[in-house]
C-alpha cells in the first residue's frame, strides 16, 4: 500500500480502529487488544496491520500470541501478510507461520524476499519447516502448490476402532478430517473411508473390508484448475493428491477450490478483454504495470483494425454516390462483433468447465450457426424496418431494407459460426483462448461485416 493510500485508510472510517489498536498496544491493555482484531475481522480492516510499526506489531504478538495472529494474517492478502512478517523479528514470524495451515503459509513465503526466505524457515520447527520446503518445490499453480500435506491415513489392517481411536489422535493436526485414507507402509494410495461408514460399522471390522478403493485422485504436477475441476464435479470434500508411483503426498481441500476459482475467474475476465492477467491487487498496481499489461494485444489488435481502414478505402466511391450507407456502418460492425463476443464468451466458459472438447467442433458449429441465424432473422425484421424510415429520394427504400436487413441477418451468422471455432482452435493449439478470442472477433467482424455489407448494397442498391 502506498503512503497516499495509507493515509486515505487511516483518514476514513477505519483511522479510529487503527488508533485503538495503537492505545491498547501502547497501554499493554490484552482486552482491549483483542476486541480490536476482533472488529478489524469483521469491518474486514485487516490491511491496518500493515500500518503499524516493527515495535507495535512485537507488543502485539505478545499480547494476541501467535496463534492469534496467525489468524488475522490467514485473512490477508498473501502480499499484505508477506510484508507484515516481513517487519516482525525472524522468531515471532516463524512462530506465526507454524500457526497457519501449510498451503496457505507456502501461499505467503512466497511473496516474502528471497533473503528472508531460508531465516524463517531454519527458525521454524524441523517438522512444519520440512513441510514448507516440499510445498515450495511444486509449481505455485500446480496440485502440489495447492495441497496441504496433513491428512489422516491409516493403514489396512486395522479394525475399526483402532481408526477412530487413530483418528482421534492426530484428527487436531489435521485441516480436515471428511475423509480418512488408508495407505500401505510405503504410503500408496490403497482406498478411502467415510466417517459415517467409520463411526457406525461394527468395531472388529477390518479397515480393508470397508474402504472403498475407486478413489479419485490428481497428479501432483496436475494443473490447479483440472484439480479444481475434479473436485467440484465430483462433489467432494477433499481430493487426495499422489506422486507418479501412486504416493499420497497430500489433500486439496473446498477452501484451496474457491481460492483458485477465484483467481482463475478473475484471469479469464482479465483475459477476455485482451489484457494479461494482473499479479497484484488492483489498487496496487501501478499505471506502468497497467500499461505493460494492455499494450500489447491492445497494439495487435489496433494493427488489425487498420483492415477495415482498408475495407473502407475500397469502397469510397459507393459512400459518395449513396451518403446514407455510412448511417448504417456502426450499428451493423457493432451488432456483428456483439454476436461473436457472446458466442466466444459462452464456448470458452464450456471449454473451462470442461463441458465441451476440440472433437465436438461439428456439434458447437452446428448449434452456434443455427442461433447465429436465429438471432439475425430477428434483427433483420428490424433493419429492415429501419431501412424503410431511412430511405431517401436517391435510393430505393425497399431496396435499402433489404439489404441491411440480409447483411444483419448474414453477418450474424457468419460472427457466431467463426466464434464458435476459433476458441476450440486456439485450444487445439494449446494457446489459452481467453486471450485472444473475444478481441479478435470482434476485428475480424468488422473487415468482413464492411465486405458483406457493401457487396450486397452494390447489387440491390447501387
Amino acid at each position: 500500500m502506498t503512503a497516499t493510500q495509507t493515509d486515505e485508510a487511516t483518514s476514513g472510517t477505519l483511522g479510529p480502529l487503527l488508533d485503538g489498536l495503537r492505545d491498547a498496544v501502547a497501554a499493554n491493555d490484552a482486552g482491549r487488544a483483542r476486541a480490536c482484531a476482533a472488529e478489524m475481522l469483521e469491518e474486514d480492516a485487516l490491511a491496518l496491520l500493515e500500518d503499524l510499526r516493527p515495535a507495535e506489531l512485537s507488543r502485539l504478538f505478545a499480547i494476541l500470541g501467535d496463534e492469534a495472529l496467525a489468524q488475522l494474517l490467514a485473512r490477508l492478502d498473501d502480499r499484505d501478510a508477506a510484508r507484515i512478517l516481513s517487519r516482525m523479528s525472524t522468531a515471532q514470524a516463524a512462530d506465526i507461520l507454524e500457526e497457519i495451515d501449510p498451503d496457505d503459509a507456502t501461499d505467503i513465503l512466497e511473496e516474502v524476499d528471497p533473503a528472508l526466505v531460508e531465516g524463517l524457515l531454519v527458525a521454524m520447527e524441523p517438522e512444519e519447516a520440512a513441510e514448507l520446503r516440499d510445498l515450495m518445490a511444486y509449481p505455485p499453480e500446480s496440485a502440489g502448490g495447492i495441497m496441504t500435506p496433513a491428512f489422516v491415513a491409516v493403514a489396512p489392517n486395522l479394525r475399526a476402532d483402532q481408526a477412530v481411536a487413530a483418528l482421534r489422535r492426530v484428527a487436531e493436526e489435521a485441516e480436515t478430517v471428511n475423509y480418512v485414507y488408508v495407505c500401505d507402509p510405503g504410503d500408496h494410495l490403497l482406498g478411502v473411508l467415510s466417517l459415517h461408514a467409520l463411526v457406525l460399522t461394527a468395531p472388529s471390522t477390518p479397515v480393508r473390508d470397508l474402504m472403498v478403493r475407486d478413489i479419485t485422485t490428481v497428479p501432483v504436477l496436475a494443473d490447479q484448475e483440472e484439480a479444481a475441476r475434479l473436485l467440484t464435479e465430483r462433489d467432494l470434500l477433499a481430493l487426495p493428491v499422489v506422486d507418479p508411483d501412486g504416493r499420497l503426498v497430500g489433500i486439496i481441500t473446498a477452501d484451496d477450490v474457491a481460492d483458485v476459482l477465484e483467481q482463475e475467474a478473475t484471469e479469464d475476465i482479465e483475459r477476455l478483454g485482451g489484457s494479461q492477467p494482473l499479479t497484484e491487487p488492483y489498487l496496487r498496481a501501478s499505471p506502468l504495470l497497467l500499461f505493460r499489461k494492455r499494450i500489447v494485444w491492445l497494439l495487435v489488435l489496433f494493427v488489425a483494425q487498420f483492415f477495415s481502414i482498408s475495407v473502407l478505402e475500397q469502397y469510397q466511391a459507393d459512400f459518395a454516390a449513396v451518403p446514407v450507407l455510412s448511417i448504417f456502418v456502426p450499428i451493423l460492425i457493432g451488432t456483428g462483433g456483439n454476436v461473436g463476443s457472446q458466442t466466444v464468451s459462452t464456448v470458452i466458459r464450456a471449454l473451462a468447465v470442461g463441458e465441451v472438447r476440440p472433437r465436438d467442433v461439428l456439434r458447437i458449429v452446428g448449434k452456434e450457426m443455427t442461433t447465429g441465424l436465429a438471432l439475425g432473422v430477428a434483427m433483420a425484421v428490424l433493419m429492415f424496418g429501419r431501412g424503410l424510415l431511412n430511405g431517401q429520394g436517391e435510393v430505393d427504400a425497399t431496396s435499402l431494407g433489404l439489404t441491411l436487413g440480409l447483411t444483419i441477418m448474414i453477418l450474424a451468422t457468419w460472427a457466431a459460426t467463426v466464434a464458435a471455432v476459433l476458441p476450440l482452435a486456439l485450444s487445439k493449439l494449446r494457446v489459452d483462448p481467453a486471450v485472444v478470442s473475444a478481441p479478435f472477433i470482434t476485428s475480424l467482424i468488422d473487415g468482413t461485416g464492411l465486405i458483406i455489407y457493401f457487396s450486397l448494397a452494390g447489387a440491390l442498391v447501387l
